[in-house]
């Protein structure tokens, strides 16, 4: 036993995932562990047993110490694995059968009506997991597999909360639609790190001389991100049937998670996207007396009504001067702008507006939330126009508020 956990201690030490404050303490959970179990120190501790000792530490340790030593038996477990076997250092044998493997998931993915995004990387950490995997054939995968995957992922590559969570989503897909196995509730890996990183913002003037350098479309777009809060693929996706300037109103559909949401429209666009409108206008006549397909639709919609794409209302606000050919259907049809364009001109443009920090498009849209709860809005309608699902994630943008939103004055202003 103290042989295992010695090198355990120099794993830890060499990994520089724990603080060395800390190891101390790792060993002594797994070791109180394994003697509560009266196990082997070489043989995995399962979901049940741990379960077990959880339990049995709650009676008299606190929660973050409980917390602790969950988190050193997922680490020994991922390091009971990591002794066993290499990691990533190719798939082996067995290539015929990856290759089904991804021709399946891709065609599960577009059943699904999944984006091109999300299949390609579905599709990425179907790779990935097939390098960790080595030799092993898709159908023998288990759930231990898919959790040291993740647990390598967390310790070995030091990748974000939000990475691991998109790598287990893709591969619980592959493990439910491709190779017919529900392991979800059996995973019990190493989970990444979370680090609290606070959105950059832009101050009301800076974000004026960054429009100031921009012109034409990209300058539009920019303002309409800003002005609606909006991600940058949903202003790409915009339809002009989204867009209600009686009301002021701009419809989301589709946003993250697949959610549809309003938002507010900025007046002082109304003239600008008029203007924009008419000039859209005669592209899409244009593409009608060429006799073109029409926009891609979402979903079944072109399979129910295959003559909508044609119509006006489903054009693309910002559609892209040239035309393209879809990947999915292979039909030569208009795509929106692709978003490389206008993630290129602001960037030039924060440049010669002398912005010194990190920007990028979408720190239009954490302006837009910083400056309406600076402001004085109510955090939930600010909740509600982002589209965010949780409440906490909002709360974030109090941080960056240059004013303080809870009214306090210092004794020193007095």
């Amino acid at each position: 036993m103290k042989v295992m956990l010695a090198e355990f201690r120099e794993y830890l030490v060499r990994n520089g995932h724990i603080k060395s404050t800390y190891i101390p303490y790792y060993i002594k959970w797994v070791s109180l562990c394994y003697e509560f179990l009266d196990k082997s120190v070489d043989q995995k501790v399962n979901m049940e047993q741990k379960g077990e000792f959880i339990k049995h530490l709650f009676r008299t340790y606190e929660e973050w110490q409980v917390k602790q030593a969950d988190h050193a038996l997922r680490l020994y477990n991922y390091f009971l694995s990591r002794n066993g076997k290499g990691i990533g250092k190719g798939a082996g044998h067995n290539g015929k059968e990856w290759a089904w493997a991804e021709a399946e998931t891709r065609k599960a993915l577009r059943v699904r009506h999944r984006s091109l995004s999300t299949q390609k990387s579905y599709l990425m950490w179907l790779r990935r997991f097939r390098g960790f995997a080595n030799s092993k054939r898709p159908g023998d995968l288990d759930a231990g597999d898919l959790q040291d995957f993740l647990s390598y992922l967390a310790v070995e590559k030091k990748i974000s909360p939000s990475t691991q969570s998109q790598a287990l989503n893709a591969l619980v897909f592959v493990f439910r639609h491709v190779l017919e196995k529900d392991i979800e509730n059996a995973i019990d890996a190493v989970r990444a790190r979370h680090k609290r990183k606070l959105p950059v913002v832009m101050s009301v003037q800076e974000v004026g001389r960054v429009f100031d350098q921009m012109t034409g479309i990209h300058r539009l777009m920019g303002m309409l991100i800003y002005g609606c809060g909006l991600r940058l693929m949903e202003c790409l996706r915009l339809r002009i049937k989204d867009v209600d300037l009686e009301r002021g109103v701009v419809i989301v559909r589709s946003g993250k998670g697949d959610k549809d949401r309003r938002t507010v429209f900025p007046e002082r666009l109304k003239d600008d996207l008029i203007q924009h409108m008419d000039s859209v206008r005669e592209i899409y006549e244009k593409d009608r007396k060429q006799g073109l397909n029409g926009v891609q639709l979402p979903g079944a919609l072109e399979r129910k009504y295959p003559n909508a794409g044609k119509e006006w209302g489903w054009f693309w606000l910002f559609p892209s001067k040239s035309l393209s050919v879809d990947p999915v259907s292979l039909a030569v049809r208009r795509h929106h702008v692709h978003p490389a364009t206008l993630q290129r001109a602001f960037k030039i443009a924060a440049a010669k507006a002398g912005i010194s920090r990190q920007v990028s498009v979408h720190t239009l849209r954490h302006s837009f939330a910083a400056h309406l709860l600076e402001r004085g809005y109510d955090i939930r309608t600010i909740q509600e126009l982002l589209g965010h699902k949780n409440l906490q994630t909002t709360m974030i943008y109090t941080h960056v508020a240059t004013r303080n939103v809870l009214g306090v004055k210092s004794p020193l202003d007095n």
